[in-house]
């Protein structure tokens, strides 16, 4: 499988995609590979170069170089096509408009800069549940604690320790024992970053226009309506909110 990376550049020469061997590994999961951001060997260049992939495809008419790693995937087909709506619209580099789409503390090319991906412990169900609910009832399982655990997993197929803490009234040594028991086991995980999951953010009413505003604001949409494509200068102080008053209505 090959597939078509864009350089993270901002020479103008550059603005193409290349093609690039999918390592062997990642062949059968391909399709997640779209929107990945990867490392490349690129011309005589010592150095990788960063690019994303942006499509995938069956063979290439070039002689090509391997993909050399795959950083971790944050962009998709919606977001990597208007990417290419917005370089064309704003006559830039696809890459810059890729950039704009990572999430915050991801979208410089120092690696060791970045937000780390988290890693999570998760507890995991490693018998069947058949075979928990024969030794439930064979009372080969005792502890009360376990018992939660257990039944606590079976209804949720997976669980943080300190969700089994709080609903299960479980703790780290149920879980490890119920571990040795072979169980359970834990597992780890790399979870996406919300840099938004602390804020509380109010939903706001729409904007209220004054009767300029919305003389200006009928205006313009009655030639968007019409299809004029004009040209329109509006007046405004600094500070009155023109762009936003205009363009937030909706």
């Amino acid at each position: 499988m090959i597939a078509e990376v864009i350089i993270q550049s901002n020479v103008k020469n550059l603005n193409k995609v290349f093609d690039y061997k999918i390592p062997n590994e990642y062949e059968k999961n391909w399709v997640e590979l779209i929107g990945a951001r990867v490392l490349v060997p690129f011309g005589k260049m010592k150095t990788l170069e960063e690019g994303f992939i942006v499509n995938i495809k069956k063979s290439t008419d070039y002689e090509v170089k391997e993909i050399a790693k795959v950083q971790g995937r944050y962009l998709n087909r919606t977001k990597i096509n208007f990417a290419r709506w917005m370089a064309k619209r704003y006559f830039c580099n696809v890459s810059d408009c890729l950039k704009l789409m990572l999430p915050p503390g991801t979208s410089t090319k120092i690696s060791e800069n970045r937000v780390k991906e988290k890693n999570v412990n998760f507890v995991v169900l490693k018998k069947d549940e058949e075979e928990i609910n024969s030794d439930i009832e064979n009372k080969k399982i005792k502890s009360e604690k376990q018992l939660r655990t257990l039944r606590f997993l079976i209804e949720n197929k997976e669980a943080l320790i300190s969700d089994l803490e709080m609903f299960a009234d479980s703790s780290r040594a149920v879980v490890n024992a119920l571990c040795k028991k072979g169980y359970t086991e834990i597992i780890e995980k790399k979870v996406e970053r919300n840099p938004f999951e602390e804020k509380n953010i109010e939903r706001t009413e729409k904007l209220k226009l004054t009767q300029e505003q919305q003389k200006a604001f009928n205006t313009i949409c009655d030639s968007m309506d019409d299809t004029l494509f004009t040209e329109f200068l509006i007046y405004g102080v600094t500070g009155s909110r023109k762009n936003r008053n205009l363009f937030a209505i909706n």
